[in-house]
């Protein structure tokens, strides 16, 4: 019998598998799927030469998580980050987002940049307490209350500039809506506008990094920390419940509903119930495409943008997030990776690999490549004549390939405020599911989507210091 099973190998179940073998715990990983990484995987597709991110591309908190640098993911994979983090295209105009946040003010320019660098100013200086407050579960007592004050008092003008103030300055707030609109659905809240700002601080401090040989690269530091330790790793092996497994204590890398079924009859009939009752964001379409040149964008500089948005001001940006959420828009709010103007072995000699998406109704199984693909024109005419492949995920493929990613939701649930506090549920160990040795480490449990690993890190802590009053897992190596 081993010490831990850890059911899922995403970021979160490596992380997690990773801690538990370094406090000396024996520990095996079973993945459904032949390959490890969950949603950051890179592989070919459908035949292609080419290597694509399933899902993540670009990775702004692995540069701030705890977890990536005490693991040594930062020490085994080159990320390569682009000076000019992320731009928006408005129309025929563009705003740009330089990690440099002064160059951001100046080139913005007037009010637009004053309001911007006083927004985001504050954040980027405090951008290690501000990670370690966000990166954590709400309900913990804050290390750094001055930042999470400030966090807070920025959100609150954040949301002004975004929703209220937006005519006034539209191209600050069209770089600030962007970003918030990596959260699916559109929100006016205070989770979508914080979510945002940790977002777009994230881009003026650290970066929006893209790792060398894509996303498959942090999973496999992760696996290889872990391996490292003697953890095991089995692939292609489907856990169906945990009485399958011989292990004193079990850790999910899974979606919320699935930890609820693989421990049915475990836990208790109300968390139970509360689990397989998750709410969800709207789900997402990716096109992954392969061109026999770099995006011909009508704006040169966006070529030496890592990430490019398309979707106009911040409010035709907000209308289209709340579109996706029932019906779908026409004209969406699009995210465009473009890994390989920065890692030229992501696609054979002179070819370039193209990672987009945009967000629709759950669970829905329509094609949006029409539209993506106008809307890219329309920014970088000639764009349809440069494309050798295209390989289209709707939201309902999404979780064919990942069942994690319930209905093509990739943030494990959905982040409106309720949704932040309740994760699965209100309690200053959320990961531990009132079942003894049972655990939910995934971006269904705090602090949440995007590849931080903070999931599994802190999960596999809870365990350790429930199951065997381990505090220090690191003095246990």
């Amino acid at each position: 019998m081993s010490d831990v099973a850890v059911v899922g190998a995403g970021p979160n179940g490596l992380a997690a598998a990773a801690v538990a073998a370094r406090a000396g715990l024996s520990v095996t990983v079973y993945e459904a799927n032949g390959t490890i990484g969950g949603a950051a995987r890179t592989q070919p597709m459908n035949g292609s030469a080419a290597k694509f991110d399933l899902g993540s591309a670009v990775h702004p908190m692995a540069m701030q998580s705890q977890a990536m640098h005490e693991l040594g993911v930062h020490d085994r994979v080159d990320f390569i980050v682009p000076e000019l983090s992320f731009a928006h295209v408005l129309d025929r105009r563009t705003a740009y987002a330089y990690r440099d946040l002064e160059r951001t003010g100046q080139e913005l320019g007037g009010a637009d940049g004053q309001m911007y660098t006083r927004l985001l100013g504050p954040l980027v200086k405090q951008i290690d307490a501000v990670s370690n407050t966000l990166l954590n579960p709400l309900f913990k007592v804050p290390s750094h209350p001055a930042a999470l004050a400030t966090f807070a008092v920025s959100t609150v003008a954040g949301m002004a500039v975004k929703d209220l103030f937006s005519g006034k300055f539209e191209r600050a707030a069209a770089l600030y809506a962007g970003c918030a609109a990596h959260v699916a659905g559109g929100s006016r809240g205070p989770a979508n506008a914080g979510a945002g700002l940790f977002l777009a601080a994230a881009a003026h401090a650290n970066g929006w990094a893209i790792p060398r040989g894509g996303s498959q690269a942090i999973s496999d530091a992760l696996a290889a920390e872990a391996m490292e330790h003697g953890a095991k790793i089995l692939t292609g092996t489907r856990i169906e419940h945990v009485d399958e497994l011989s292990a004193r204590n079990v850790l999910f890398d899974t979606s919320a509903e699935s930890a609820a079924k693989l421990s049915a009859a475990h836990l208790p009939e109300r968390l139970s119930h509360a689990l397989s009752g998750t709410r969800r964001s709207p789900g997402s379409c990716l096109v992954h495409y392969v061109l026999s040149e770099p995006i011909p964008w009508r704006d040169p500089t966006l070529a030496q943008a890592g990430t490019v948005h398309l979707g106009g001001t911040a409010v035709q940006v907000g209308k289209a997030e709340r579109t996706a959420v029932r019906r779908g828009a026409a004209k969406p709010f699009m995210i465009v990776a473009q890994p390989s103007q920065f890692d030229g072995s992501r696609a054979p000699q002179g070819q370039h690999v193209i990672w987009a998406y945009c967000h629709v109704p759950l669970d829905s199984p329509v094609d949006m490549s029409r539209e993506l693909e106008d809307m890219i024109e329309q920014a970088a005419p000639g764009f349809a004549e440069t494309i050798i492949e295209s390989h289209v995920v709707t939201a309902k493929d999404l979780e064919a390939q990942n069942s994690a990613l319930v209905g093509g939701d990739l943030s494990g649930g959905t982040m409106d405020l309720l949704g932040s506090i309740k994760r699965p549920r209100i309690s200053p160990d959320p990961w531990y599911l009132q079942s003894k040795g049972l655990y939910l480490v995934s971006s269904a449990a705090p602090p949440g989507p995007s590849v931080h690993g903070m999931g599994g890190f802190l999960g596999a802590q809870s365990m350790l210091k429930r199951e065997y009053g381990i505090e220090n897992w690191k003095a246990e190596n």
